[in-house]
């Protein structure tokens, strides 16, 4: 098992979905979770990971799937609906909620393949199996196996996610600057990051430092 803290927060701007440049706050079980899957080392075939769009669900799957070839283990990642056949390694499913009827049997007859041991089913959706719109029997199926929330992170997780991706970027935040990007932006991770990056350039435009004045400044120009 890695280090726990080598899987903290190792966040660049662009950087590829990795497992050490997540934000896990509570969600720590579920990124060693991960981490033993990605070794073959985890016992259960099938994983459900749910939560709100933004929480990081396709990012943890690209980086299950990355580690995964990493250990040299076969590893595919489906986002578009296009779910194979047979089950060979490990398959990351995003967003099932989407599957049209025929995607959700086929996932359906792959989990079924994976419990009898052809490989790992990885999953994502926006809420718990119970209250996916999906076929009943497909629900079931991936109740069955580990499930994961993905729970929010916290305002003290969001402001150390925000310091990081503004160092990455040479930039010094002010604490107030900081408490008002989190009390006036949008709270979910990958928008702060991107807020963050976009200030960067408007204030390099401007020759300006990034203060609250310019944040209010950009923030009302926005559409």
């Amino acid at each position: 098992m890695a280090d726990t803290r080598q899987l903290i927060l190792n966040i660049q701007p662009e950087a590829a979905p990795r497992f050490d440049n997540f934000m896990p706050g509570d969600n720590l079980e579920l990124l060693l979770a991960l981490d033993t899957m990605a070794r073959g080392e985890l016992k259960e075939s099938v994983a459900y990971i749910w939560g709100a769009p933004g929480s990081g669900r396709s990012h943890l799957l690209q980086a299950t799937v990355a580690e995964t070839r990493r250990f040299g283990r076969e590893a595919g990642y489906a986002s578009d609906g296009k779910l194979p056949d047979d089950l060979s390694g490990l398959l990351a499913v995003d967003d099932v909620d989407k599957l049209d009827a025929e995607g959700q049997v086929r996932l359906f007859s792959l989990i079924n393949q994976a419990r009898e041991g052809a490989g790992t089913v990885l999953a994502t959706g926006p809420v718990a199996p119970a209250q996916l719109v999906v076929r009943e029997d497909l629900a079931t199926r991936l109740s069955w196996g580990l499930v994961f929330g993905l729970r929010p992170l916290n305002e003290a997780d969001r402001s150390t996610a925000v310091r990081e991706r503004a160092a990455s970027l040479g930039l010094n935040l002010a604490d107030d600057v900081v408490r008002y990007l989190l009390s006036h932006g949008r709270r979910d991770l990958p928008s702060l990051l991107a807020t963050v990056d976009a200030l960067d350039g408007y204030s390099l435009s401007l020759k300006r430092p990034v203060t609250v004045p310019l944040v209010r400044e950009w923030m009302q120009s926005r559409p």
